[in-house]
């Protein structure tokens, strides 16, 4: 199984979270995705294409927050990565913490550095910063013009 087959079959059941598709090389897929469509999308994946969750990363841009949900299909060595751009003012997407423990710390990261709120994740206290900076401080968020 390609990357073709896995992109169609991924427009077959989930086209209308569809935002965009990138294909970098065999072995590497970007799918952006509306935020909404999260917990269906990883669901789909883990549950039905075999993916496992590698992990997760984020970063804030003049577009918004930014997170790539990093899955891979070890037996075929493809990379899928989940792209999703959050609102600038509102930050927030559903947890999967609930459906894979690997992306519990890495939430609670990206949500003390950059202040992304995770929905129903089961514990956002802080993991790196106690006492390092003030509350409401989100050290990786960028000012842009």
């Amino acid at each position: 199984m390609d990357a073709e087959l896995i992109i169609e079959k991924f427009k077959e059941k989930l086209n209308s979270d569809i935002l965009g598709i990138a294909v970098k090389n065999q072995k590497r897929v970007i799918i952006t995705i509306s935020p909404d469509s999260i917990v269906k999308v990883a669901d789909f994946l883990y549950r039905e294409e075999g993916f496992r969750f590698i992990i997760a990363s984020a970063l804030h841009t003049k577009k918004g927050f930014e997170i790539h949900y990093h899955f891979s299909k070890d037996a075929i060595g493809l990379i899928l990565n989940i792209h999703i751009i959050l609102d600038k003012d509102n930050p927030q997407i559903e947890s999967l913490s609930n459906m894979f423990n690997a992306s519990n710390w890495i939430e609670r990261e990206m949500h003390e550095l950059l202040g992304i709120n995770f929905l129903n994740h089961p514990n956002q206290e802080k993991l790196i910063s106690e006492g390092n900076w003030a509350e409401g401080v989100y050290p990786l968020r960028k000012e842009f013009k």
